[in-house]
């Protein structure tokens, strides 16, 4: 009995803890469901929040964008409305000016219409008063008439005649006593004149070369100028026509050529181009180009600088140019614009010994010799060339003559013209200031260059070389690569037939094709 209660006592205390275990176990379960739930909760808080922060974000990106884009739209229309407005007020403008100027058309028209209105009254009174005026010349005559009872013809016949009597007897005792005087001291008086115009003027002795030396710092400079297989130096002479002579000279290098303006471009040319350091067949071109310009502004101020030298004014600009132009021309060796000048003092300085205008006498005396500087080379001598072109310019009648007749082409007709002469002679003839050889040397190379001209597409000529070699530039659009073979010899024929030279010219004759493009 005892051992089944006990049994009982067990098991009812064992169904008591296990009913307590399930308590306990049910209740943890529920506090951990409802934390599980809690955190869910939480959870799903944060993440609306996140998500309407970024629904935020968004929605103020494109607001943003929406008012840039409105900004820009507005600053858009503020702009043009801008331009509009301006544009209103430069039409407003024109529409004023168009105005403006209609009005003084009409107040111009208007005062054009009241000169016609006077001028024609004028002409009326004119006509009244000429009128009147002859009336009474006629009523003059008629009453001389009847006073001295000669017709107003045969009294002006009557008074001519006597006139002429008297002016005769006295014109023939005062000539005969100033040629009586004038062969007495003519000679003497000729002579000091003369000489003491050459004692009044200062000469120069005239040096004339057909080389220029252009010295360089150091010899390795030749190599540069001379370029990769010669091109540069190629480069350089056609495109001023001056050969280049590259020695053993130390730091030297010889410019030759007869031609005294492409000897200065091409010294110049070499000069900026050494000083540049950049040498190519490119740069060489545009350099040349560019000391061209120079050189002819620098003719244009040698003009200018003369006749302010000499008290010349008045000359027309292209006259200006050709005194420059002959600064780089010679005459028989000696330089023509020295001559010029010497020649404008000697004719000033004999005009006043004789009581002549002195300043007409020394622009006839600077322009003598015009005629030999003319940009082209027509068949004229230079006296009549030089009185054309005194003559195309609006130069005075006896300038004109004098220019014309100083070598006694034309008639002289004032008493410029003997003085000019005279003084022409006396500068050329002095000791020391010409050469015939090197006037016959460079009319040769002259007469090379424009016999290879004359062809038709022919560009450029160079006599190079002392007129060993000619060179003959053609257009590559007018000749072709066979032409240039018939071109030459034709060439080489004509030198032949025509001139006389010492040994033989090489004619080359080159033709290049330029392909430029611009990158814009």
């Amino acid at each position: 009995m005892t051992s089944a209660i006990w049994i009982i006592i067990a098991v009812v205390a064992l169904a008591a803890g296990y009913l307590a275990a399930m308590a306990i176990s049910k209740k943890n379960a529920t506090s951990s469901a409802n934390r599980i739930i809690e955190e869910g909760r939480r959870e799903a808080e944060m993440i609306k929040e996140s998500k309407l922060l970024k629904a935020k974000e968004e929605e103020m990106k494109i607001i943003g964008e929406a008012e840039r884009a409105a900004n820009q739209r507005m600053q858009k229309a503020q702009t043009t409305e801008a331009k509009l407005k301006q544009r209103e007020m430069q039409l407003n403008q024109q529409q004023n000016e168009q105005q403006r100027r209609k009005k003084e058309l009409d107040n111009l028209k208007t005062n054009l219409d009241n000169l016609k209105t006077n001028l024609d009254n004028r002409e009326t009174q004119l006509a009244t008063r000429t009128a009147e005026v002859e009336q009474m010349h006629r009523e003059a005559q008629g009453e001389l008439t009847k006073i001295s009872g000669l017709s107003a013809e045969e009294a002006k016949e009557k008074l001519v005649e006597s006139l002429k009597d008297e002016a005769k007897t006295a014109a023939a005792s005062y000539i005969n006593d100033i040629m009586d005087d004038a062969k007495m001291t003519a000679t003497k008086e000729a002579k000091r004149i003369v000489i003491q115009s050459i004692q009044r003027v200062a000469t120069e002795t005239a040096v004339e070369n057909s080389v220029t030396v252009f010295h360089i710092d150091n010899d390795e400079i030749k190599g540069r100028i001379i370029g990769r297989e010669g091109r540069n130096i190629r480069a350089l002479e056609a495109a001023t026509g001056i050969e280049i002579i590259v020695d053993d000279t130390p730091e030297a290098i010889v410019l030759s050529g007869f031609d005294p303006v492409r000897r200065e471009i091409a010294r110049l040319a070499l000069h900026q181009l050494v000083t540049d350091g950049r040498i190519h067949p490119a740069r060489i071109e545009e350099v040349v180009a560019k000391v061209r310009k120079q050189v002819e502004e620098e003719i244009i101020e040698t003009g200018k600088r003369t006749t302010i030298d000499l008290g010349i004014h008045g000359l027309h600009p292209e006259l200006i140019r050709m005194v420059g132009k002959m600064k780089y021309r010679s005459s028989y060796g000696q330089n023509l614009l020295q001559h010029s000048r010497e020649t404008a003092n000697l004719c000033a300085v004999m005009a006043s010994e004789l009581g002549l205008n002195p300043k007409k006498a020394r622009r006839a005396g600077l322009l003598h010799d015009i005629g030999k500087v003319p940009d082209d080379e027509p068949e004229l001598p230079h006296a009549l060339l030089g009185m054309k072109l005194a003559e195309k310019f609006k130069e005075k009648p006896d300038i004109c003559n004098a220019i014309g007749a100083h070598h006694d082409e034309v008639e002289q007709t004032s008493l410029l013209a003997p003085i000019v002469q005279v003084c022409d002679a006396i500068s050329g003839a002095r000791p020391g200031a010409r050469r015939e050889i090197v006037e016959a040397y460079i009319k040769r190379l002259n007469d090379l260059e424009q016999l290879a001209l004359s062809y038709p597409g022919v560009l450029k000529t160079y006599a190079i070389q002392a007129g060993r070699e000619l060179r003959v530039i053609v257009g590559a659009d007018k000749i072709s690569d066979e032409e240039t073979e018939k071109l030459s010899t034709e060439i080489a024929k004509k030198i032949q037939d025509e001139l006389t030279y010492p040994g033989q010219v090489k004619i080359t004759v080159i033709r290049e094709t330029r392909s430029i493009s611009f990158a814009k």
